[in-house]
């Protein structure tokens, strides 16, 4: 598939620029030889690894009476093979988008470097939480998790997942884990790489967590609150870039950030008491899921304060550094009205005086002839 920029320069080939320009077209050869795999007998078993969900497990019909039997899934070491393919598939959608909607936005806009930068940057999360949002809350009705809330800390007596709720999480670790090359795809800033990789740690830690330990509807519903919040952030993002008359949206988007962190909060608490503190097993297994431990409530709960507070804290200093810009600019531009000013009346000043003092002038008196 043609995903390689348009460039008069053809770089030489293995080196550093020509990787950079066609990523998307060495990635997807990577992802065809899995596909390839599938038509030859003594490689499909290998190539299903890496296509579709392993780790499945039969319901019998006398436990699901109403469906018949029904497949469910848990995690093994297999899945990273998922993981690995997805992940490829993600790095392809990534620059689809990037070459066929926002370079084409950033040419008619004509946007700064920097700027740019930050509107892909927008851009690219803008569309991920917008389709993540929408596909999870799909799965909490089709689970029927918002019509009893009962079920995000019910203990279920499987430990295992759905395929829809499995594929999801699947498709989340493909996705930040694809944010790491990009850092190097998308020649991001070294001062920028930090902030970035935090962000993506922070995020593959909580989603790996939920999977491993079965909490999968309650990460789901804190991911859909999250993603929401952070959809909105870009969203304002995006409109201020395209014009900065839209800067009250940011301001906006503040109330709904400390809201969107307040009821992640309440929503990890109630969890924790109603889930977790049914019973003290002081055995853990977490093969099937039993995590039901002091240790266990301890680190969840804690786990979900420290980012809440840490994102909170992050946006208390953002807000802070660009109020401070904002009054110094202000300050700036008074100091050069009020000196503009001072100089014009020292000029009319000066004038005034001058003019004056030709008026007092004694006139001559004329020559009588």
């Amino acid at each position: 598939m043609g995903l390689r920029k348009k460039s008069t320069r053809n770089p030489p080939v293995l080196s550093q620029e020509f990787i950079l320009q066609n990523h998307a077209d060495i990635v997807s050869c990577v992802g065809m030889f899995f596909l390839l795999g599938l038509v030859f007998e003594g490689t499909a078993e290998a190539s299903i690894v890496f296509l579709t969900l392993q780790h499945s497990v039969a319901v019998p019909a006398a436990e699901e009476p109403a469906t018949g039997s029904k497949s469910l899934y848990y995690y093994g070491v297999k899945d990273l093979a998922t993981v690995f393919f997805y992940m490829l598939v993600a790095i392809i959608i990534h620059a689809t988008i990037q070459e066929y909607v926002l370079d084409k936005i950033n040419k008619r806009m004509q946007f700064t470097k920097a700027k740019q930068n930050k509107f892909n940057e927008s851009g690219q999360f803008s569309v991920f939480y917008f389709f993540s949002c929408i596909w999870g809350t799909f799965i909490l009705i089709s689970e029927n998790c918002l019509s009893d809330p009962t079920l995000i800390w019910r203990a279920h007596p499987h430990r295992m997942m759905t395929f829809q709720m499995k594929f999801f999480y699947i498709s989340q670790l493909a996705y930040w884990f694809h944010a790491l090359p990009e850092l190097y795809f998308q020649k991001t800033r070294k001062q920028d790489i930090p902030r970035q990789l935090v962000y993506i740690g922070l995020h593959l830690f909580h989603i790996t967590g939920a999977y491993l330990l079965y909490l999968n509807h309650l990460g789901l519903l804190l991911l859909v609150l999250h993603y929401f919040v952070e959809l909105l952030s870009h969203m304002c993002g995006l409109f201020y870039f395209s014009d900065e008359k839209y800067q009250k949206g940011i301001s906006l988007w503040a109330i709904v950030f400390i809201l969107g962190r307040l009821m992640t909060l309440i929503v990890s608490v109630l969890t924790v008491g109603f889930h977790l503190a049914g019973s003290q097993n002081q055995n853990p297994d977490a093969i099937t899921g039993n995590v039901n431990v002091l240790a266990a409530k301890i680190a969840v709960l804690s786990s979900s304060c420290t980012i809440q507070a840490y994102v909170t804290w992050n946006l208390i200093t953002l807000r802070l550094q660009r109020w401070i810009e904002d009054s110094n600019i202000q300050a700036s531009c008074m100091k050069k009205k009020r000196s503009r000013s001072s100089k014009k009346r020292t000029e009319n000043g000066v004038g005034m005086e001058t003019s004056n003092r030709v008026d007092c002038l004694p006139k001559r008196k004329e020559k009588s002839s």
